[in-house]
């Protein structure tokens, strides 16, 4: 255990000291980071630091002290609506696409009692449902049941139809789901959640920025939004690929009387009346704001950009994995999303190269199981550097044949 130092110490020194700590950080900035943070590059990045010095110390507990915030968040969420073709869905801004998930599920829950009378929530997902769905599980007393998913990787509709029942408040799609990028059957879900009057979610915090923009773009892309008939609410996150700077992102109800059921409101509090749509009770403006600013810097040209060289820079990764003898590409990504693993039979192993990569290029992708895999989240920051990769790759593939990783550790946490 170490104390607070009993004198202050200078900004050069807190600066130096930062840098020092910051050395072995994966190295997003040289776009050698598949996920975590996703640079929008250099003209992004300055709209955002300005905007996050204003609202460094502002506070979004209450708008009524902060009308701008109020004014941003309505912005946002009204931006973003229709991008998912919502022309009456109505939100809120939240620090992540966990608290998104959060506050749906909760929704969901004061939903299902005050239509239907349940007290006993239960949730109907497949297994590569975000773990967030299942924190919130735990944390607002609903039933879990979780549904193996089909060979290509989507939702099973029928054993997922064979969970819904009377006490079903939720069922969960995903556009796309994160392990393997692939997006789930929705309007067969939402037709599921219907058939019982249930809520139906739909995670698109990955695919949210990506998704509007393919089709905009001409790409196929599989009914997802608003316009599915059954779906309740949507998450989307801004900080992922609309690359404003974490701590934002929105969570969407089909119209105002669903989003209703998200707010916590107490009246017999000394303090006044208390009312918060959020998990956190103060929120900081500054990532709100930051969201405003780079949205409306970049509009739908400068997205559909950036989603284009995010799409074309998948695409070359995915042949360029391909290509490696002994290793292949899960499913058919839809998007951004990509997982790596061993062909059968192989004696490669695949945490091996995943090592081998981070030793010769400071190459970062999380890991994954089952299968064992290394993911990427691509986006327009990897494109310089895509090239490379697949050399250091196929490079890293030859070093390792025949080797196995000893850490097999698949942590995607906080922990101490």
């Amino acid at each position: 255990m170490t104390s607070l130092n009993q004198q202050g110490r200078s900004k050069e020194e807190l600066l130096a000291a930062l840098t020092t700590k910051r050395a072995r950080d994966a190295r997003w900035q040289d776009g050698r980071t598949f996920g975590m943070v996703y640079d929008g590059g250099p003209e992004v990045h300055a709209v955002a630091e300005a905007v996050a010095k204003m609202y460094l110390h502002e506070n979004a507990l209450n708008t009524i002290a902060f009308p701008s915030l109020g004014e941003i968040q309505s912005e946002v969420c009204s931006w973003t609506a229709a991008l998912f073709h919502g022309e009456t869905a109505a939100g809120f801004m939240t620090s992540g696409g966990t608290e998104s998930i959060l506050c749906a599920v909760k929704a969901a829950r004061e939903r299902a009692k005050a239509e239907r009378g349940i007290t006993a929530p239960e949730i109907v997902l497949a297994e590569t449902a975000h773990a967030a769905f299942h924190k919130a599980a735990y944390y607002f007393g609903f039933q879990v049941h979780k549904v193996k998913v089909r060979d290509d990787f989507r939702a099973d509709v029928e054993a997922m139809a064979d969970c819904v029942n009377a006490n079903t408040a939720l069922v969960v799609g995903s556009a796309p789901q994160y392990p393997q990028g692939v997006i789930d059957p929705i309007p067969d879900l939402a037709q599921l959640a219907l058939s019982v009057g249930a809520s139906m979610h739909v995670d698109a915090c990955m695919g949210g920025f990506v998704l509007p923009f393919m089709e905009q773009l001409g790409f196929d892309v599989l009914p997802w939004d608003f316009r599915v008939e059954g779906v309740t609410t949507i998450s989307a996150d801004i900080h992922k690929l609309g690359y404003a700077p974490k701590g934002a992102s929105v969570i969407l109800h089909a119209n105002k009387q669903l989003r209703q059921y998200q707010t916590f409101m107490f009246d017999q509090w000394l303090g006044g009346f208390y009312a918060s749509p959020n998990i956190q009770g103060t929120r900081s403006g500054l990532p709100m704001a930051c969201a405003w600013a780079v949205m409306q810097h970049l509009g739908i040209e400068g997205y559909q950009r950036l989603t284009k060289l995010t799409i074309d820079t998948r695409a070359t990764m995915v042949a360029g994995v391909r290509a490696i003898d002994g290793l292949m590409v899960l499913g058919e990504p839809e998007a951004q999303l990509v997982a790596i693993a061993t062909r059968p039979h192989s004696d490669l192993d695949v945490f091996a190269v995943g090592d081998a990569l981070n030793r010769r290029g400071g190459w970062f992708h999380d890991r994954q199981t089952p299968p064992d895999t290394l993911h990427a989240t691509v986006s327009a920051g990897n494109a310089p550097v895509i090239d490379l990769y697949l050399e250091d790759l196929a490079a890293s593939v030859a070093e390792v044949q025949g080797l196995r990783a000893e850490n097999r550790s698949t942590s995607y946490a906080t922990l101490e």
